[in-house]
């Protein structure tokens, strides 16, 4: 439920993030990657975008089955939009069920503002749709996911192929078309969904790391630049033609609110789109039951479905 107290800017001028609210985001981060099965990137470190000098990379990930073109799961890691790296794949049991993974790094809210993130994603997908071929993948079989801020970042991928002002630009300096980023399937792990009412649903400790993520991610509260922080919420861009959608959140997560999930599970509703969420009894902020073999089997077979519907 939404609280009824709206929170001003001056209530929730943020300073810089304390390292006391950082640290359960540097924990998580670190447990992911421990509990990330130890296999090595097929191709590590392609460059799929410059920006500036500096090239943007990312890792590919193919299964061993000899089914190919394989699907691919476009994967978007967390750390609050301004930490984490595509080393972070904690999904690579979804490699045992024959679907490819890439592990993309894109600018942090350190570096460049939103949507900078979404320009850069968009470029990872346009490169791997137009290389399929030469990596053994099906570019008619991309489906997208993300934890955290990364599930954030794949939900507003996913229904938002169609916003020139998200999509990044190719060589020529044009938007890339639509049809150049298009999803086959969602899946978010306890993702933001509204920037606009996060902050009002928040814990104090989900306050804590919020207020100064948002700040660097939109250089702005989100009441301060009402117009940027709708463009950066999946909610305001839900359509009936938006991809299969899988939520999942744990019920007990104290930094990122579920209420966040039920919106978006709402907004699909209202428009008939296909939404199926899972709660996490019990679950936190990310950790290991998100990432069991049933979990992850849960998640590859949402997928082929997707792919098949």
């Amino acid at each position: 439920m939404r609280c009824c107290t709206r929170l001003g800017s001056s209530a929730i001028r943020p300073g810089r993030l304390p390292l006391l609210a950082l640290a359960p985001l540097l924990v998580l981060i670190m447990n992911n990657q421990a509990t990330a099965q130890k296999i090595h990137a097929t191709q590590a470190d392609l460059i799929y975008a410059t920006e500036g000098e500096t090239p943007l990379r990312l890792d590919l990930y193919l299964p061993e089955a000899d089914q190919k073109p394989a699907g691919l799961i476009v994967w978007i890691h967390g750390g609050a939009w301004r930490a984490g790296t595509k080393s972070q794949v904690p999904i690579k049991g979804i490699l045992q069920h024959g679907l490819a993974i890439a592990s993309v790094d894109y600018r942090l809210s350190t570096e460049a503002a939103f949507p900078a993130q979404l320009h850069d994603i968009t470029r990872a997908i346009a490169f791997l749709r137009r290389n399929a071929g030469k990596f053994s993948i099906d570019p008619e079989r991309i489906a997208i996911a993300g934890s955290s801020a990364g599930g954030h970042l794949a939900a507003l991928a996913g229904v938002a192929s169609n916003i020139t002002q998200l999509a990044g630009r190719s060589e020529d300096g044009r938007p890339l078309p639509a049809e150049a980023l298009r999803i086959s399937a969602i899946v978010s792990l306890y993702g933001a969904s509204n920037l606009e009412t996060i902050l009002q649903q928040s814990t104090p400790h989900g306050l804590n790391v919020r207020i100064p993520a948002l700040q660097l991610l939109l250089r702005a509260q989100p009441d301060e630049n009402p117009a940027l922080a709708r463009l950066a919420s999946p909610v305001t861009h839900v359509d009936s033609k938006d991809p299969p959608l899988l939520l999942i959140h744990g019920d007990q997560d104290i930094q990122m609110p579920i209420n966040q999930s039920h919106e978006l599970r709402g907004a699909y509703l209202s428009v008939g789109g296909k939404v199926e969420f899972d709660v996490i009894h019990g679950g936190g902020h990310g950790g290991e039951k998100f990432y069991t073999q049933d979990r992850l089997q849960r998640i590859a077979t949402f997928i082929k479905q997707s792919f098949t519907d």
